[in-house]
């Protein structure tokens, strides 16, 4: 996994004083999405993982002014940051994989996967889960006889796919 902090913007809010957005590249799997957090989010995250790994310095809470170099500086400080503990931990907190809306599935082996993972999606569909529903390892129509007593499961899901208008009587 790999992760950026390419740019940031100023937001006015109305109600509150403006605040500092960071959009954060994450590339894993051959896949890229982004995600847009504040300061104080990153910050949670911190006292969060600090209580279970060991975490890099984050940059101050505190920030004298907001000109532009100083939230460059901040940027900069967050996106290594993120790097440090990516690199620091060989397994990464769930909690780390939610901040950045990454989904941690077992993956199946080759020959079982349905689909090709190498392909570069749109930020819209990245952020779509695609799991098998229904997966035969074999063809259900060849499988041996192993008895002379049906097999109810292969047989019911066929009906059920095949013939769902005809219910059981």
């Amino acid at each position: 996994m790999e992760v950026y902090i390419p740019s940031f913007r100023y937001e006015e809010s109305d109600l509150e004083r403006g605040y500092t957005v960071f959009k954060i590249e994450v590339l894993m799997n051959g896949r890229k999405h982004f995600v847009e957090k504040r300061y104080s989010e990153f910050h949670a995250l911190h006292k969060k993982l600090k209580k279970s790994i060991k975490t890099p310095e984050i940059p101050s809470k505190h920030v004298r002014n907001w000109v532009p170099k100083v939230l460059e500086q901040r940027r900069q400080g967050l996106e290594t940051y993120l790097q440090a503990v990516i690199l620091e931990n060989e397994e990464l907190p769930k909690l780390f994989l939610d901040f950045l809306n990454v989904r941690h599935l077992p993956s199946l082996p080759k020959a079982e996967s349905c689909g090709s993972f190498d392909e570069p999606e749109s930020e819209e569909s990245s952020k779509l889960s695609h799991q098998p529903v229904l997966l035969f390892l074999r063809d259900p129509y060849v499988l041996p006889a192993a008895s002379d007593f049906p097999n109810v499961v292969i047989e019911g899901v066929l009906h059920g796919i095949f013939y769902p208008h005809l219910q059981p009587r």
